[in-house]
C-alpha cells in the first residue's frame, strides 16, 4: 500500500473532484479566477518535473519567499513530490535575515513571488554558493539577465515537456512519512532564528487531530490571507485542501475585511487584530448613528447575550427569548454577520490573546470564534475550543492524541505526533527544550481538571516588579489594544516599582482626535507630546484596566509618533513585538517615566 502522504491526498482529491474548483486567486483587475482540482494536480506535477530537470535532488533545500499565491502551495507540494525540503521565508524578510537562513540550509533553488522578493533573491544568489537559480511567480517582475532566473510559468513548461514521470513514481514509492518536509525559522524574539524541522508525519498527525476536533467537509469555503510562510496558515491550508474544501488566496492581507464580504467564507483562520479591528469598526459606525439606532443595537446585542447565557449553561432557551432573538437577528445581528460575508460557521483564532469581551461580542452576533494555542514546534494547534465552548478565558481543550502537562515555573510541556524533529544544525538548542520526552514551550500556563489550558505569558516575557509581583504583559496588552485609539502597546516594568507602557496611537482614530482637539496643524511628533493628548490616553487606559489588579495597571505612558515595524527591527516577520529591541531603542523614554519613581 502506498504511503499516506500530503501529496497522495491531493492526487486522490484531483481524481475525486476533477473539474470542480479547488482554488480561487485574484487577477490584476481583482476578479477571481478558478483553478480546478485536475489543473492543481497537473501544475504540481509539472513543477516537480521542472525541479528534477533543474537538478533538485531528495534532501535538497528550496526557499519560498512570496505573499500568498496559488504558486506558493503548488511549489510546496511539488517540493514534497521530489522529496526535497522547503524553507519558507516571510515576504517581508530582509536580505540580511534571508541570507542567514539560505546560507545555513544551503538552498539550491529560490522561489520568489514579486519584485521585492526577487530583489532579495538576486542579492543572495551572488553571496550563497549553493543557490543556483531563481524562479519568479509574478510575470510583472523585471528579471536581471545577468543571473540565472526565469518566470514560474516558463519553469513549469520545462517540466511539462520533460520525461520525468517514472522518476516521480520512484520517488513517491520511496517517500516515507518520517521524511523531513520543511524547515521553518522561528521569529527570533528571544535570540537568533532557529530552523524548526517538521516531518511529513508531523503534518499528517496535525490533519488527523483536526479531523477529530473540527466539524468541516468539502462544502466549506476558506480564505487564505495569513502568511503561508507561518505555520498557522500553512497547516490550515494543508487541512483545507486535504478535506476537499475551496480555498481563496488573498495576496494583500490588508484587503481582508473587504474581501470576506465578496468571498463569503464559511471558515477561516485569523489573528486577534482582525477581530479587534472589526470590533472597533462596528462600534465606530454605531457611534455615528442616531440615538434610536444605537438603542436598537444595544437591545439586540443584549438579547444575543441573554440567549448565550442559556447556551453556555446548557439550558433550553425560553420561547419568548427565542422570539426576541429572531427579531434582534433580523434587525441587527444578521447585518453584523453580513459585514463578514454572512456565511461563517466558525473562525479559528491564534497567535496572541483575545479579549473575552470581543469574543462575547462576536458570539452574540452569531459568529463562533475557536480560540486555540500552538507553536511552530508543535505544527500549530496544541489546544482548540470545542463547538459549544463560549464563556471561557481558556485557549481551548488539549487536542486529541496530544499530552500536555505543566512543569517548573508553570511551563507548558507538550508530547505527541505533532512535536517537531528538532532545530536544524542546532542539537544543543534541541536538547535544551526537551525534557523526559516533552517539548518545553517556554510559555507559562495552567491546566484545569477538564484539560482546558489557560495561558499566562511567555516565561521570558514575564515581568517581576521590584515588590516581587509577577505580571504577564500580554494579558494587559490584550485588554488595552481593544481600544480603538491604540494600535500597538508594549508593557514595561521588570524590576520596577510600577507598570508603564509605550503606546502607538491608531492612525485614523488619532487623526480624527487631533482635529477635534484642534491640534491637527501640529506634527505627529509634537502631537504625542501634548499633555492633553497624553491625559486623554491615560484616562482611556485607566477605564480599560479597571478590572486588573492594582499592581498590573499601567501608571504612566509614552505615546510614540510611529508604529513598530519589521523594517525598523521592532517586529518579527510574524508581527510579534521584539521586547528587548523596543526596550533598548526607547531606553530614554522609559527612564523618563521612572524618574523619581513617585507612584
Amino acid at each position: 500500500m502506498e504511503n499516506p502522504l500530503l501529496t497522495t491526498l491531493i492526487r486522490e482529491n484531483s481524481i475525486k473532484y476533477g473539474s470542480r474548483t479547488a482554488i480561487f486567486y485574484q487577477d490584476n483587475d481583482k476578479s477571481w479566477l478558478p483553478i480546478t482540482w485536475t489543473e492543481l494536480w497537473q501544475s504540481i506535477e509539472d513543477t516537480a518535473k521542472a525541479m528534477l530537470a533543474s537538478g533538485v535532488k531528495p534532501g535538497d533545500k528550496v526557499a519560498i519567499m512570496s505573499r500568498n499565491m496559488p504558486e506558493w502551495t503548488i511549489s510546496d507540494y511539488a517540493i514534497q513530490l521530489v522529496r526535497a525540503v522547503s524553507v519558507p521565508l516571510f515576504s517581508s524578510t530582509s536580505a540580511a535575515q534571508a541570507e542567514y537562513m539560505i546560507h545555513e540550509t544551503e538552498c539550491v533553488l529560490f522561489l520568489a513571488g514579486e519584485q521585492e522578493q526577487y530583489d532579495v533573491a538576486r542579492e543572495l544568489i551572488q553571496k550563497v554558493p549553493s543557490l543556483s537559480k531563481i524562479v519568479v511567480f509574478d510575470r510583472a517582475v523585471q528579471l536581471d539577465k545577468s543571473i540565472s532566473s526565469e518566470y514560474f510559468s516558463d519553469f513549469q513548461a520545462t517540466g511539462r515537456g520533460s520525461n520525468y514521470d517514472s522518476q516521480i513514481q520512484v520517488l513517491a514509492g520511496e517517500a516515507h512519512e518520517q521524511d523531513l518536509c520543511t524547515i521553518i525559522y522561528t521569529s527570533g524574539t528571544s535570540g537568533e532564528p532557529k530552523g524548526v524541522m517538521l516531518s511529513l508525519a508531523n503534518f499528517l498527525h496535525c490533519l488527523h487531530i483536526h479531523d477529530l476536533r473540527l466539524n468541516v467537509d468539502d462544502t466549506d469555503v476558506s480564505l487564505c490571507f495569513l502568511p503561508l510562510s507561518h505555520i498557522f496558515e500553512r497547516g490550515w491550508t494543508f487541512n483545507v485542501l486535504s478535506k476537499g474544501m475551496v480555498s481563496y488566496y488573498l495576496r494583500n492581507p490588508k484587503e481582508v475585511v473587504d474581501v470576506v464580504k465578496v468571498v463569503k467564507p464559511t471558515i477561516m483562520c485569523s489573528v486577534p487584530r482582525f477581530f479587534e479591528k472589526t470590533y472597533e469598526g462596528v462600534n465606530a459606525e454605531i457611534a455615528k448613528s442616531s440615538a434610536l439606532k444605537q438603542a436598537i443595537f444595544r437591545w439586540a446585542i443584549n438579547v444575543g447575550g441573554k440567549r448565550l447565557d442559556y447556551i453556555w449553561n446548557k439550558k433550553p432557551v425560553p420561547h419568548r427569548l427565542n422570539i426576541a432573538y429572531a427579531i434582534a437577528d433580523k434587525l441587527v445581528l444578521a447585518k453584523g454577520r453580513g459585514a463578514l460575508g454572512g456565511n461563517f460557521r466558525f473562525m479559528v483564532c491564534g497567535g496572541a490573546a483575545l479579549s473575552l469581551d470581543i469574543i462575547h461580542f462576536f458570539e452574540q452576533v452569531g459568529i463562533h470564534i475557536k480560540v486555540g494555542y500552538g507553536l511552530t514546534e508543535t505544527t500549530a494547534s496544541v489546544t482548540c475550543l470545542l463547538d459549544d465552548d463560549l464563556n471561557t478565558n481558556s485557549v481551548g481543550k488539549v487536542m486529541p492524541l496530544l499530552e500536555v502537562k505543566i512543569g517548573e515555573n508553570d511551563e507548558i510541556m507538550v508530547k505527541g505526533g505533532t512535536v517537531f524533529m528538532g532545530y536544524y544544525k542546532k542539537p544543543e538548542y534541541t536538547a535544551e527544550v526537551f525534557k523526559d520526552g516533552y517539548f518545553c514551550t517556554g510559555d507559562a500556563g495552567r491546566l484545569d481538571e477538564n484539560d482546558y489550558l489557560f495561558l499566562k505569558d511567555r516565561i521570558k516575557d514575564i515581568i517581576k516588579t521590584s515588590s516581587g509581583k509577577y505580571i504577564a504583559p500580554q494579558k494587559i496588552e490584550s485588554v488595552l489594544t481593544a481600544d480603538k485609539y491604540i494600535e500597538q502597546i508594549t508593557i514595561i516594568g521588570n524590576e520596577r516599582k510600577f507598570i508603564t507602557a509605550l503606546v502607538v496611537p491608531a492612525s485614523i482614530a488619532f487623526e480624527k482626535l487631533m482635529k477635534e482637539m484642534g491640534l491637527d496643524k501640529k506634527s505627529r511628533v509634537e502631537q504625542v507630546k501634548e499633555k492633553s493628548v497624553i491625559a486623554f490616553y491615560q484616562k482611556r487606559i485607566d477605564a480599560a484596566q479597571k478590572d486588573l489588579s492594582p499592581y498590573e495597571q499601567v501608571k504612566k505612558i509614552v505615546l510614540l509618533p510611529t508604529e513598530f515595524t519589521i523594517q525598523s527591527g521592532e517586529l518579527t516577520p510574524s508581527l510579534k513585538i521584539k521586547r528587548r529591541v523596543v526596550a533598548e531603542q526607547f531606553k530614554a523614554e522609559i527612564e523618563n517615566m521612572y524618574n523619581g519613581d513617585s507612584i
